[in-house]
């Protein structure tokens, strides 16, 4: 099982409904990508789901003591009332329409599939998995990951199962971008924060993971150290970073950036950053399976990775900038400029023109800085 690290605040939150008895049917874990949400639903699931377990001695716990049917059954992957919903699972639908989509969001048809059922646009009608009887008759569990996908029809459509819930089912929104989920949602579930690992559990996280870091031949501790900056306390992402190589961007990157810092413009510079990103995708594809993963997705997230591997650079210019005593307005300015890049992505921008274009803005931010504000 894993051990969920450094979120103390958030699951004491939850071990409190646990003992209050009145578990609350919809759940919200928001916070940043990579810090333990999902892996906490799933942990809290095993308890809503198994009979023999306990409360006390059971959750996020390390020496789990209940070895029942239940449990194997999670641990395999094959409770039939555990249902985990996520935007792939549009290629396992009988729907021709939802399987030709790009797989960018959770679109209504596949929450009536999945959860809601009820008439999807191929005039098919499904019974609502929520609503049938737990198949081992001790409840049902419903986990939406990245539920800040869900479209606004799909979120408009589950307000009343929210509202009136079948008994002994549960529902957990797992997102980063809380905001982009409706305040009708939001108020019909219970919030809990995740934040970002401290100094010492991510170190503690390391130290868990070294034997399949020493495998991939990832152990060095010049790597590590920018590891544990980029990653900025999730766990999650510092194995992407390790596992996907985003070091080897930083190096790749390096004489760019240095160009950037010192007027020049690095004509290359936005064609290379699409070019390992799509790298990335294609590995992350052949790495998943091409028939649960889409290369427009995989191309997001690459892309999402790519800038925040370029907010980590400029934080540590601004960081270096307020230790010289110098001005880092530049480097707040190309911040900004960062996330609005990343913005635009979900807008779906053509990824290379938006990175060639925010290598046109760094440059442009640099050349009009004061003298006293450059790096």
């Amino acid at each position: 099982m894993p051990e969920i690290l450094g979120q103390s605040r958030a699951l004491e939150v939850i071990r409190s409904t646990l003992r209050s008895g009145r578990v609350h049917h919809g759940w919200i874990f928001s916070g940043p990508r990579g810090v333990g949400k999902f892996t906490t639903a799933i942990e809290l699931a095993r308890l809503l789901l198994d009979p023999e377990a306990d409360v006390d001695r059971d959750f996020a716990s390390t020496s789990r003591g209940s070895n029942s049917r239940v449990q194997a059954m999670l641990d395999s992957g094959v409770h039939p009332d555990l249902h985990v919903i996520r935007k792939e699972l549009a290629k396992f639908s009988d729907n021709p329409d939802l399987r030709g989509r790009k797989l960018m969001n959770i679109p209504l048809d596949l929450l009536r599939e999945r959860m809601l059922g009820g008439k999807t646009s191929d005039d098919r009608m499904h019974e609502a998995p929520a609503y049938r009887t737990a198949a081992l008759g001790h409840g049902k569990v419903f986990i939406i990951d990245e539920a800040e996908l869900l479209d606004p029809n799909a979120q408009n459509s589950m307000l009343k199962t929210l509202e009136e819930p079948p008994a002994q089912t549960y529902f957990f929104l797992i997102t980063s971008q809380p905001d982009r989920l409706l305040p009708t949602i939001r108020s019909r579930c219970q919030q809990v924060r995740f934040g970002a690992l401290d100094d010492h559990s991510m170190k503690a996280w390391l130290k868990s993971t070294a034997g399949q870091r020493a495998e991939l031949g990832a152990n060095s501790p010049e790597l590590l150290s920018w590891v544990e900056r980029f990653a900025g306390g999730s766990p999650g992402l510092a194995q992407l970073a390790i596992e996907y190589g985003f070091h080897d961007w930083q190096k790749t990157l390096d004489p760019m950036l240095g160009d950037l810092e010192r007027g020049k413009f690095p004509v290359a510079m936005g064609d290379t950053m699409a070019g390992l990103v799509d790298q990335f995708a294609v590995a992350w594809v052949k790495a998943h399976g091409e028939k649960n993963t889409s290369k427009d997705a995989a191309n997001k997230d690459g892309a999402r990775n790519m800038f925040s591997l370029l907010a980590t650079h400029s934080r540590a210019r601004v960081a270096d900038a307020i230790e010289q005593g110098e001005d880092p307005s530049t480097w707040l300015n190309i911040i900004d400029l960062i996330r609005d890049a990343e913005r635009e992505l979900d807008a779906n921008v053509n990824l290379k023109l938006l990175l060639e274009n925010l290598v046109v803005q760094w440059a442009r931010a640099v050349r009009l800085a004061p003298a006293s504000a450059r790096a």
